[in-house]
């Protein structure tokens, strides 16, 4: 995402931020209008850059738990923000190594509600079911064993619109062990919630649709194939099996809903990535050779762009990442491939993205 100014002195802000680093103001992050605003007045109104009143207080986490910086309007009856409202079931918060988890994990959930409200998709609570309209909910949940053991008996997935994440996962040496070990390129708490997501939006937007479904079918395969034994049989390959231009991951060789899933959150990625490109407005020059790319430059809106904008811009910027990341002695930042046939697979989310948003693209 782009970088946000201080409403107070403009100075330029993570998008974590709770105190400005340069005024000192408290600050809190309002969805709906898409920027930061301070406690001023005597830390009694919160105002925004033009000094303008905004009827808000922070979000019930923050008086709680002191784990999220996003705001709430004062009639809102929830006492919870866009982001937080979801939560269905937190970890125990009484084991010290909680806490410190938990926050890393509420700030990736927050990163990622930001994408899905920006690009217009439904937000639907479990409340908020209605017939076939599944809502998204999520369960944080400690798991002893996967710390002592190192045998998780939670495993992070998705079941009807109720995400699960083992905690364990904001550990960074057991996710990176569980990376090496899985045969990973990647593995994020942010891409842990992008990719659980597209199993939710696989059936909010694509399930419920038949017309939707037939043409998913068309583009990842066919879903009907059994679940379970595709799984078994992908782990059971043992690196036997291929990983092949037609997916834009190994795992989303396994079955069309991780293809899906895979490829849905492949799209949040390069928009996300664009749009923190672009908000800082830089320039890169053309690169030569027999692929040659035009200069990098970000002058449109990721979040509304064409599936050929993104790809042709991330595939520049994508190389000069993967440099500055090399540079520092770490991996790539995009170990990625955009292959026709990967692109023609995010050009369908995109477009489903839009139509769900009711907005056009480009």
């Amino acid at each position: 995402m782009a970088p946000f100014p201080c409403p107070n002195c403009h100075r330029p802000l993570h998008f974590e931020a709770r105190v400005c680093p340069g005024c000192g103001f408290t600050l809190g992050y309002d969805p709906d209008s898409d920027g930061f605003l301070f406690l001023g007045d005597g830390a009694t109104t919160w105002r925004d850059a033009a000094g303008e009143a905004h009827g808000v207080v922070v979000c019930a986490n923050n008086d709680h738990h002191g784990v999220c910086n996003w705001l709430v309007p004062t009639d809102d009856s929830t006492a919870y923000c866009r982001a937080c409202r979801h939560n269905r079931t937190i970890p125990d918060l009484s084991v010290p190594t909680v806490p410190e988890r938990w926050a890393k994990i509420e700030a990736a959930k927050r990163r990622l509600f930001h994408t899905l409200i920006r690009l217009g998709l439904p937000l639907e609570t479990k409340a908020e079911e209605i017939g076939k309209i599944q809502g998204l909910a999520f369960d944080f949940l400690y798991d002893p064993s996967a710390e002592e053991q190192g045998q998780p008996q939670v495993y992070t997935g998705h079941d009807d619109g109720l995400i699960t994440l083992n905690l364990i996962e904001a550990d960074d040496a057991e996710r990176e062990r569980a990376r090496t070990r899985m045969g990973e390129p990647y593995r994020t708490l942010l891409g842990h919630f992008r990719h659980e997501v597209g199993h939710h939006y696989w059936a909010r937007l694509v399930e419920i649709d038949p017309a939707e479904l037939e043409a998913c079918r068309a583009i990842f395969g066919d879903d009907r194939i059994d679940y379970s034994q595709a799984l078994s049989d992908h782990y059971a390959a043992n690196g036997s099996k291929i990983w092949t231009d037609d997916h834009v991951s190994y795992y989303a060789t396994s079955h069309p809903w991780e293809d899906f899933a895979e490829t849905f959150a492949h799209y949040l990625h390069m928009v996300d990535t664009l749009a923190s490109i672009g908000g800082f407005d830089m320039r890169m020059a053309a690169l030569d050779g027999p692929e040659a790319t035009p200069e990098g430059h970000i002058d449109f809106d990721p979040y509304t762009a064409t599936t050929e904008a993104l790809g042709r811009q991330m595939i520049p910027w994508s190389f000069a990442l993967n440099t500055i990341n090399r540079s520092m002695g770490q991996p790539d930042l995009y170990p990625f491939h955009l292959s026709p046939a990967v692109t023609g697979k995010i050009d369908y989310v995109n477009r489903l993205i839009a139509k769900a948003a009711g907005r056009a693209i480009g």
